[in-house]
């Protein structure tokens, strides 16, 4: 059985093609074989070999291509692919310069920043073209009066400007968080066996550095095997995301409704038993992934709870989440412009003559 995101049909209604490829098998191997590359490049600074090994190592790890079904059954071991990716690594290449000195969790988890990063690098572009897309719609409809309700009742004439602005200024704060959020999460993961780095003696920190500058990420003090909250807190900011576009999604809902009629838009989804029907079906899935990451959210908090140095159970929940929150988000970032396009009418032009 698959899930909606690659279903065969269902995928129709949720799947976000750019971001699934971020977190593809082959991008996370693709991911996990740089960390490997990095490690091996700069491993002398530590001692772990000489520098003409390393750079011999890693420019072979380099050139290896490996299929991702080459994993499954060391995963299935192991409960983590990278010893089978480390022994697959050192029969194809023949060097021995190779991750001595960290550990599964680190490459692992790099891995996992660089498909977040990059992930988020393509959501802040959504961002910024949806609060375009509802600038635009401002200025064709904003002065147009809208009747404004509390609690579902008609209450005072607003216009329609003070209605979306409540869809756009949140997306707005969202784009101060996310590039709050950047430098928080944008980190290599260094800790070795049992994250304190000791492997690495006094070239841990040299070591750090240039495997994340090689990576594109930065350095940290010290290891988060066991302190979550970054994760958490892209989770969280995934999930606000698409609750304020699930508001957006159910005013429009609302709006549409036959006796109300407050917003027409074109090409609206169709009814087997009722011709004459153009379901918001846009509108209803911004609602629909707002309350699904609601929902993950909160597996993600419980994903912060490892206990000592290192949690098998708590970590690998974040692999069934966090991907699909981020998937999620990039589908009702394209949705949400989508709809706002294809508005046609907005308001109640004579409610106030």
């Amino acid at each position: 059985m698959t899930g909606v995101f690659d279903h065969p049909w269902l995928s129709g209604l949720f799947a976000d093609a750019e971001i699934a490829a971020l977190w593809s098998a082959e991008a996370q191997l693709s991911h996990m074989i740089a960390f490997e590359a990095a490690w091996s490049r700069h491993g002398h600074q530590a001692g772990l070999w000489t520098e003409t090994n390393g750079a011999l190592a890693a420019a072979a790890i380099d050139g290896v291509t490996l299929a991702p079904e080459e994993l499954r059954d060391g995963t299935a071991q192991d409960g983590v692919c990278v010893p089978a990716l480390v022994r697959l690594l050192k029969q194809r290449t023949g060097a021995k310069a190779i991750h001595q000195g960290a550990t599964s969790q680190d490459v692992i988890d790099t891995a996992t920043v660089l498909s977040l990063v990059r992930s988020l690098d393509l959501i802040d572009q959504r961002l910024v073209q949806l609060v375009s897309d509802l600038e635009a719609l401002e200025d064709c409809f904003g002065t147009t009066p809208l009747m404004g309700r509390t609690r579902m009742q008609a209450a005072m004439p607003i216009s329609v400007a003070d209605r979306v602005q409540t869809w756009r200024l949140p997306l707005v704060s969202h784009q101060e968080r996310m590039a709050q959020l950047r430098p928080r999460v944008a980190l290599v993961q260094i800790g070795g066996a049992a994250g304190d780095r000791a492997a690495l003696g006094d070239g841990a920190e040299a070591v750090c550095i240039a495997v994340a500058a090689d990576l594109g990420l930065s350095a940290t003090p010290q290891s988060w095997h066991a302190m979550r909250d970054g994760m958490a807190e892209a989770a969280s900011l995934l999930s606000l995301v698409t609750g304020t576009l699930g508001k957006m999604g159910q005013d429009i809902c609302l709006m549409a409704q036959q006796g109300i009629d407050e917003i027409t838009i074109a090409g609206g989804g169709g009814s087997s038993a009722m011709p004459h029907k153009q379901n918001p079906v846009q509108a209803e899935l911004l609602v629909t992934l707002a309350r699904y990451n609601a929902v993950q959210l909160s597996g993600m908090h419980h994903a912060m709870i490892h206990e000592q140095e290192r949690s098998g159970a708590a970590w690998s929940l974040e692999w069934m989440l966090l991907p699909q929150m981020v998937q999620a988000t990039g589908r009702a970032l394209v949705l949400a412009s989508e709809v706002t396009s294809q508005v046609t009418s907005l308001g109640t032009p004579d409610l106030l003559s």
